[in-house]
């Protein structure tokens, strides 16, 4: 694909870098068409024989005069803060009372002065004229904009003007095709040095990063790109805060893993995601190690279709599994991470099922049929407020019998390893979500005293961005619709780890386990909610003031800080630097289990739910309701 831009390209890029003068122009232009509207008046009032030598001697004093009075006019209305390009009948408008007021203007002064040999015809006409002069080079150019708008985007959008942050190979790659996109490409900004002035794919190196704020086509940009894929997460990160400092909507290539795993291409430019700002390295893992725990195996991923579940499948697909089995409950979710893994491996074999994780004869079933080595538990509710009340013990039922449920049909059919992905909300919990999550934990430990071959381990992390129910899409869609931005409280802080982080770190800890552990992940330093919100109303382009900020007050069951282990418990390091082993206290006798197993097989609970958080509480002892 040629990477030279077009002519079209090229006349939106020179209309853009003149525009910053856009007032000046404008007088100057609208200078020489009331000169040329005078001379035309002569023309038509003289004849061509006598429209130059039957004037009198003074009248290029007389026109200059003229033109100086429509420019004053011009100014004190406005006319040149008039963007051509939009131009319309309101533009018109003023151009007619501007233009006859100042005509009148100039009738009045010449006949005071005397100077008869100036055509009363000329003065009677010369505005009508000028008005017709000036509307048409406004047209003029707006017909010329929209053309070369179509021409470059194909339709009759408005072009897209960007600023690029890197030179390098991937703002190469991004060049060669982005103009068939409708975009037009004002300069590339770098901080190398042997860069500058340079010209890649016919766009110039502007200067250093440094320079965009005072850039002079930043007012003609629409949107600063950041085409860094391979630096430093710090560097990344200040190029991010300088794009966002112009105020208009940053968007980023996709970033090395994105590239890496096939699931982008560079010239498809995407928003920028809370991902981005994280300020974290990618994860560094054991490859050999999670490799010999997947190829050639027959994986199975419960909850496959989940905003976890389906990152992990996709994760998995990338070792090369004899065969993936994907269970999940809703259809649509299964279709969709179907779809996905067909597309990205399609020689990948997928065994596809619909099951619920609360019946153990069919999980029995599926497990006998597929004889999965691995089994990644994902299957979940994880909605805090949603599992608070009403839901409750469809929570306990389904995160905590359905853990009961796969972990024992996995130890019967001789599973090796099973693996339960768990949160930072089982830590002292004060909300049934978390309860049920740390009844689970509790479930996988008393399994892995039996004696069972299965190894049984849990893997718990904080808040995954941009998963189903986290904050980040919750407040894309408020700014989406002009705000405002809706935060529990103040300085309310989670812990947060991308999607793809969260769920390499799973793998890594499936193939280091040993039975019965847990594992924490290094989740980082915590967030601030309220930082990332004004972070997202930034990068979209907006004000805080335009977009807002509104404090809520905390919701049911909800802390105002997370913590990955409990006061009395302690944690190991283990293989990997980003994972401890959380050494766990607890304190439960043997008739634990089997009571916990009654009371979840009990098919209905229509009890208040504060006997519901009562009797919870007996199985749970750290569970105190917030």
């Amino acid at each position: 694909m040629n990477a030279e831009p077009s002519f079209w390209h090229r006349l939106d890029h020179l209309l853009a870098r003149v525009r910053v003068h856009r007032r000046p122009l404008s007088l100057l232009i609208d200078g020489l068409v009331i000169a040329a509207c005078w001379n035309a008046t002569y023309l038509f009032r003289l004849g061509f024989e006598r429209w130059w030598h039957a004037r009198p001697g003074y009248d290029v004093w007389v026109m200059l005069g003229v033109i100086a009075v429509y420019l004053g006019v011009f100014v004190l209305s406005g006319i040149p803060r008039g963007m051509w390009r939009f131009s319309g009948f309101g533009e018109v408008k003023r151009l007619t009372l501007a233009c006859l007021g100042s005509g009148l203007v100039c009738a009045v002064v010449v006949m005071a002065l005397g100077l008869a040999q100036v055509p009363r015809a000329v003065l009677a006409l010369h505005p009508l004229i000028t008005l017709i002069g000036l509307c048409m080079v406004r047209v003029g150019y707006r017909m010329l904009y929209e053309h070369a708008r179509s021409r470059i985007t194909g339709s009759e959008t408005e072009v897209r003007r960007a600023i690029v942050l890197g030179a390098g190979e991937a703002a190469k790659l991004l060049l060669a095709s982005i103009h068939q996109q409708g975009w037009i490409v004002l300069g590339l900004l770098d901080d190398d040095p042997a860069k500058r002035g340079a010209r890649i794919g016919g766009v110039s190196v502007l200067g250093t990063l440094d320079d965009l704020t005072t850039l002079d086509v930043l007012p003609e940009v629409t949107h600063v790109i950041v085409a860094m894929p391979g630096a430093t997460v710090a560097k990344r990160r200040r190029a991010i805060d300088l794009a966002a400092a112009t105020e208009r909507p940053v968007l980023t290539v996709p970033s090395a893993s994105e590239l890496q795993d096939g699931s982008a291409r560079v010239e498809r430019v995407r928003a920028i995601e809370a991902g981005d700002l994280l300020g974290r390295e990618p994860v560094a893992l054991d490859e050999s190690g999670i490799a010999g725990l997947i190829t050639g195996k027959t994986v199975l991923v419960t909850g496959a279709g989940g905003s976890i579940g389906s990152e992990l499948c996709r994760q998995v697909a990338r070792y090369r599994p004899a065969r993936l089995v994907l269970y999940e409950l809703s259809e649509f979710a299964l279709y969709q991470i179907e779809q996905q893994l067909g597309e990205l491996h399609p020689e990948l074999p997928l065994v596809r099922l619909m099951g619920d994780v609360k019946d153990l004869e069919h999980l029995r079933a599926t497990f006998a049929a597929q004889k999965p080595q691995l089994i990644l538990h994902a299957a979940a509710f994880k909605h805090v407020p949603l599992m608070e009340d009403e839901n409750a013990w469809a929570a306990l039922r389904n995160n905590t019998l359905g853990t009961w449920n796969a972990a024992t049909a996995a130890a019967e059919a001789g599973v090796e390893r099973f693996v339960l992905i768990s949160t930072d909300k089982a830590v002292n919990p004060t909300n049934v979500m978390g309860a049920s999550k740390r009844a689970a934990e509790m479930v996988l430990s008393h399994l892995a005293t039996l004696g069972h071959a299965t190894v049984f381990s849990a893997v718990r992390f904080g808040n995954v961005l941009g998963s189903s129910g986290s904050v980040i899409p919750k407040f894309k869609e408020q700014i989406a619709k002009g705000g405002p931005i809706t935060v529990t409280h103040p300085e309310i802080t989670r812990y947060f780890m991308t999607i793809p982080e969260a769920a390499r770190l799973v793998l890594q800890a499936a193939a280091l386990a040993e039975t019965g552990q847990v594992y924490v992940l290094d989740m980082g330093e915590p967030v601030r909610i309220v930082d990332l919100a004004r972070d997202l109303i930034r990068l979209s382009g907006h004000r805080e003031r335009e977009i807002g900020i509104v404090f809520s007050g905390l919701r049911p069951g909800e802390k105002l800080y997370e913590e990955l282990l409990a006061d009395a418990d302690t944690s190991l390091p283990s293989a990997h630097p980003r994972l401890r082993i959380a050494q766990l206290q607890m304190q439960v006798d043997q008739a634990w289990a089997p009571r916990l197993l009654d009371w979840l097989s009990s098919t209905e609970r229509r009890v208040p739910v504060e006997d519901f958080r009562r009797e919870l509480r007996l199985f749970v002892t750290e569970y105190a309701s917030a």
